[in-house]
């Protein structure tokens, strides 16, 4: 076990997880929970040095009905409006908004993925100057790519693939550095990246 930032505590290992779970289930739902609680424990270490200040974004819903017979359990809610991406934040004055997604693929990342919605959205916040890029995680490979959000609207808008080639992700992308505490400290490259 490891002691992240606030005393959370979270298995080191996915092989640990395998071992107690003989029969993992894994779908599109719960794949890239790992990927965010990492990025979410980074996000909190940012936060706790004052680096920055990125946060997740939460999902709108509407709740229909409360189960209160087991303390206030949401049994039935819709989602109030699409949500946009998964996190925002600031650094040095300057706006950051992201998307994390995961890939089982080892050659390329389907842009099925992205919403027309986050495309409109990620195009605004360029708009308004502010900074929007993807986190991309190659789960069979363990690793994690920072992309520019341009690259990806651009590729989406004149190649006629429903994918981007992890080639391409590697000529015009940054390989994240992991590690402990950051797990996914992908800060320096953006800094970097985008000359803050």
């Amino acid at each position: 076990m490891i002691n992240y930032p606030f005393g959370k505590r979270v298995n080191s290992s996915p092989i640990t997880a395998i071992k107690k779970n003989k029969n993992p289930v894994i779908n599109s739902a719960n794949r890239g929970m790992s990927f965010e609680t990492d990025i979410n424990f980074s996000n909190d270490y940012y936060a706790q040095k004052h680096i920055a200040l990125i946060t997740k974004r939460p999902t709108p819903i509407n709740v229909v009905k409360v189960d209160y017979t087991r303390g206030a359990r949401i049994t039935d809610a819709y989602f109030s409006m699409q949500s946009t991406t998964d996190y925002n934040g600031v650094y040095h004055g300057r706006y950051i908004d992201f998307e994390a997604k995961s890939s089982h693929s080892k050659t390329s990342f389907p842009l099925n993925n992205i919403t027309p919605h986050q495309f409109e959205h990620l195009k605004e916040v360029f708009f308004q100057g502010g900074i929007a890029f993807f986190l991309i995680e190659f789960t069979k490979l363990n690793e994690v790519y920072f992309l520019d959000a341009r690259f990806v609207i651009d590729w989406h808008e004149n190649q006629q693939k429903k994918s981007i080639p992890l080639t391409k992700i590697k000529e015009n992308g940054r390989l994240i550095k992991q590690g402990l505490r950051p797990r996914i400290d992908y800060l320096p490259t953006i800094i970097e990246y985008y000359s803050l």
